[in-house]
């Protein structure tokens, strides 16, 4: 786990070495300062002997001043190395999940997706910047002062032993408590992030059916479990500081009246016993010695809280894409035609139910194909199998003759364009949403795609027309006028296989119907696959396909399958009732 992390500190090595370097300059001169101090008192201060302050002044000021210099340094690289660290570390995770397969998106939630790449990198980065500070200054600090105040008295300097004991198992026991509650708490973010996530996409349906206090109770209560467990384990940790403070107010005294009785039964006289300057230089080395152990109390306490976060970072960065490049793969579709051999599919590997079963279809390029089925019929699944979204559990799917298997993944899903029903649009000028179609677009084939999707004519009502600004998500066009736009998008791409799931259903049949006749017009010898629920979407194409759980019922014209399949004739029926089934 620490290898897969530390792989990300890359250029930033220089940074992370110099700041354990700097610390270690600054470790030396303070614990030199309390040694300098103690001279000052005893032959300058003392004896009244003015050379000696000014000597022994001069070189407090100098190891002041490198300590200074050495701690700002050791910071400022810290800083530096921690958060390039953290960017490099969120690159990453972000480059993986980019390279995921549907499947593995599946296998993570968004929510616990964002929580990975927002709180666990940060509470690594913090951890991470500890571990060059804390953890390199904390063990030199504790080193460097026992020499110095065993040199200085070892008899009165194991006064501090006898406390070792008692802030030992106060901070072992607070961590072991508040260990637990840390770990909790990230999962809970997940679940936070999760309700705010869906609150927001579905902030519509949320006021529409007055839903906000549900919502808001949903939100507090998740809330108010994470303010409960951060308020536990503050709790726990809010004992780690008076606890601290016994200690060294413990020892303070203690070796103020040890010391004081060694000063006066000496006389002063360091030959014999103590003088006053060893005395407040071992005050401040007792002080030191306890405060670096409480660092490294908190060193191990910040470890334990982001290694949760660690080893959530390392099963993104460690999880391979079920759906690979071959060696020496195909990077050119000859045509559009489509060939599903005996496909089984399922979403589970150990799923008791195929998704799809035993498709068995065969479309020829430039071919029109509707695709008809009831909801979860596996319409969806189908076509997602045709641009490797998902891989076959059993079968083959080729392209243009060859298993799709053997493409590189860009140059096959360069070839296919799908528009979902549910399709995005990003923040962006309306050229710029269109241009994910193809980046050189000319603004004049952006205006013929838009013409032949029915998209023109509402741009150009817009004050801005093609310069309009899309919010995030298309939350302030329609739900027809965002699938047009994404049609349009498709068209540029001008692709071999047109995948169109159920892209039409905000749109008016006569819309629809428009849209079509362009396809054959604009993209004749592109391969169309239209999921529809409405038979009028497809009753014009060369084949119409029937699904029921996962299997195809009938295949074949509007006309034989009125005349053979029941189930295709009943849904005709309904529609023509209804009224649906007119242009």
């Amino acid at each position: 786990m620490i290898r897969k992390l530390a792989a990300s500190i890359r250029q930033y090595k220089k940074q992370a070495v110099a700041t354990p370097l700097f610390m270690v300059g600054e470790v030396a001169m303070e614990t030199l300062i309390p040694l300098v101090m103690s001279w000052l008192v005893d032959r300058g201060i003392e004896r009244g002997d003015m050379s000696q302050i000014i000597l022994y002044g001069a070189i407090l000021v100098l190891s002041a001043t490198l300590s200074l210099f050495s701690g700002v340094m050791s910071g400022r690289m810290a800083a530096v190395s921690s958060a390039g660290f953290a960017r490099n570390l969120r690159h990453d995770i972000y480059y993986r999940v980019q390279d995921f397969s549907f499947s593995n998106i599946d296998h993570f939630s968004t929510s616990s997706l964002i929580t990975r790449l927002t709180t666990d990198v940060t509470n690594v980065q913090n951890s991470f910047q500890m571990i060059l500070r804390m953890a390199v200054r904390a063990p030199l600090t504790l080193i460097f002062s026992i020499i110095m105040a065993m040199t200085i008295n070892a008899r009165i300097s194991l006064v501090f032993v006898f406390t070792l004991p008692v802030l030992g198992l106060g901070i072992y026991t607070i961590m072991t408590r508040t260990h637990p509650i840390f770990r909790r708490v990230f999962k809970t973010y997940d679940k936070l992030n999760n309700v705010v996530q869906e609150n927001l996409r579905g902030i519509r349906v949320v006021k529409s059916f007055v839903r906000e206090d549900y919502e808001t109770k949903k939100f507090n209560t998740i809330s108010k479990s994470i303010y409960d467990d951060f308020t536990h384990a503050e709790k726990n940790l809010a004992f780690m500081s008076p606890l601290m403070m016994t200690c060294i107010f413990t020892c303070t005294l203690i070796i103020s009246w040890l010391g004081a009785k060694a000063i006066v039964a000496s006389g002063n006289n360091p030959d014999v016993g103590m003088t006053t300057g060893q005395l407040m230089s071992l005050i401040t080395y007792v002080i030191q010695i306890l405060s670096s152990l409480m660092m490294v109390s908190f060193v191990f306490l910040m470890i334990t809280m982001s290694r949760a976060s660690a080893q959530r970072i390392v099963e993104v960065l460690d999880e391979t894409s079920d759906i690979m490049d071959v060696e020496n793969p195909q990077t050119k579709v000859a045509d559009g035609s489509i060939d599903f051999d005996h496909v089984f599919f399922s979403y589970a590997s150990r799923s008791e139910r195929d998704t799809l079963s035993d498709i068995d279809l065969h479309i020829p390029s430039g071919a029109v194909v509707g695709i008809l089925g009831g909801t979860g019929s596996g319409k969806s699944s189908l076509v997602q199998l045709i641009p490797r979204l998902y891989d076959v559990t059993g079968g083959v799917v080729r392209v243009g003759g060859l298993d799709v298997r053997k493409y590189d993944l860009t140059a096959l899903r360069d070839a296919v364009s799908m528009v979902l029903q549910k399709n995005e649009l990003f923040s962006g000028t309306i050229k710029d949403n269109l241009r994910w179609g193809s980046e050189n677009a000319t603004d004049e084939e952006i205006i013929e795609a838009c013409k032949l999707a029915q998209a023109d004519p509402f741009i150009q009502e817009f004050p801005d027309k093609y310069d309009t600004w899309i919010e995030q998500g298309g939350t302030n066009v329609s739900g027809g006028q965002k699938q047009r736009l994404c049609i349009a998008r498709a068209l540029l791409k001008k692709p071999k296989i047109l995948i169109l799931d159920d892209s039409t259903s905000a749109v008016d049949t006569q819309t629809d119907a428009r849209i079509r006749a362009g396809f054959r017009s604009y993209i004749p010898d592109t391969t169309k696959l239209i999921i529809a629920q409405r038979v009028a979407s497809v009753k014009d194409a060369d084949l119409i396909v029937v699904l029921d759980n996962g299997r195809i019922v009938d295949q074949g014209t509007h006309e034989e399958l009125l005349e053979r399949c029941a189930i295709y004739r009943e849904v005709h029926d309904s529609q023509l009732k209804g009224g649906e089934d007119h242009e």
